[in-house]
């Protein structure tokens, strides 16, 4: 009996300095310098650009201005976006193609250094696009984790201090079980991965904007999404403090008949954020989706009336380069004007993320929505 005793009394003495052990889970090099970066691009008045359109994409968009997919017509212009003077007082960050991160402009400077020398972060996507999956209603998974590490370290190399991984789930499609695991379960891997190279990870689970269903339905499958994803996260030993996030801002689907005004979609978001995000996290940097760059502007200065408990701000695509590509029109003469068009909405954005933003200025274009249905970047 007193044999048993001790061999209970040092099973439980050995658990004990086993969780201890575990709970210490995780200290890299790396660290002070992931908190320091994040810190950095979720700083007052500024957002992030997402010019990390895929070489395909991008044709598409210089396609839409009549201009050939060559890389002479993309390396133009992405040096039009990165080279925009007095950008860095919008922009804290700025999320690459992995062309784009080696790439030089027309003069031979790298783009990585216009960039910081207005105090903007290089960022660099690193997912490797969406494919269907196996099994389930016309949903897809992300790929890109084969191979992530030995990547993250060479784009760190190159300037790279923050990382885009996007996977998405659709409404419209259901979302499966399956298919929300999977989704939070890759973007936990490619967050630590990220984090033990030096990259702060951008973790972005996008939920659709396809569909008809109501807002409520949409705050249903966020809530899932993101407690999915930071279960994950914290099983994978993810520093909270050493990540933003890109949501999906809560609203209606596309095809919905039930529109809503900003206030509401703020209401809506912030609750979600309020359940399911820890104020560790210093940055929420949203995605428009396929808003018109006016929704979203007025959507995120809505979400900034009142103090949150983190950054709340801006990850644009679309909604900041639309007007920009229609001003541009791929001509020379209208490089400068391209530019001036693009500091204008990272104005508006900058304002919106400190909730002083008038929409009495913005143009009728400014209303165009982006959507394009099961959007690929």
């Amino acid at each position: 009996m007193a044999f048993a005793l001790k061999q209970a009394a040092a099973q439980t003495v050995a658990a004990k300095a086993i969780g201890r052990r575990a709970v210490v889970v995780r200290a890299t090099k790396y660290d002070d310098e992931l908190i320091q970066t994040a810190g950095k691009i979720a700083s007052k008045g500024r957002g992030i650009l997402a010019m990390d359109e895929s070489n395909a994409t991008c044709g598409k968009r210089l396609e839409s201005i009549g201009l050939e997919n060559t890389e002479d017509n993309r390396r133009t212009y992405r040096e039009l976006l990165v080279t925009t003077p007095g950008l860095g007082q919008y922009i804290s960050g700025a999320i690459m193609f992995e062309e784009t991160l080696f790439q030089n402009t027309s003069s031979g400077k790298k783009m990585t250094e216009c960039l910081t020398e207005q105090g903007i972060v290089p960022g660099i996507k690193v997912d490797k696009g969406l494919v269907p999956l196996a099994n389930s209603n016309g949903e897809s998974w992300c790929m890109g984790l084969d191979g992530l590490d030995k990547r993250c370290e060479e784009y760190y190399k190159a300037g790279a201090r923050f990382a885009k991984w996007r996977s998405v789930v659709s409404i419209a499609a259901g979302p499966s079980q399956i298919a929300l695991r999977d989704c939070a379960y890759g973007l936990a891997r490619y967050a630590a991965i990220a984090q033990n190279a030096g990259l702060v990870p951008i973790v972005e689970p996008e939920v659709l904007l396809d569909g008809e269903h109501d807002i409520d339905r949409c705050l249903e499958v966020q809530e899932a999404i993101w407690a999915e994803t930071f279960k994950y996260m914290a099983d994978n030993n993810v520093m909270f403090e050493g990540i933003l996030l890109k949501p999906a801002m809560v609203t209606p689907g596309a095809d919905s008949k039930a529109k809503v005004p900003p206030e509401t979609v703020a209401k809506y978001t912030l609750k979600m954020l309020r359940r399911r995000v820890p104020p560790a996290v210093p940055g929420i940097m949203f995605l428009s989706g396929g808003q018109s760059e006016l929704e979203s502007t007025l959507n995120l200065n809505a979400m900034n009336q009142s103090p949150n408990p983190w950054h709340v701000s801006f990850s644009y695509a679309r909604a900041l380069q639309n007007s920009v590509l229609k001003t541009w029109q791929g001509k020379p003469e209208n490089f400068k004007a391209g530019q001036e068009a693009l500091l204008k909405r990272a104005k508006a954005n900058s304002l919106a993320q400190m909730g002083q933003y008038d929409p009495s200025n913005e143009s009728a274009e400014a209303a165009e929505r982006t959507y394009e249905k099961g959007y690929k970047y």
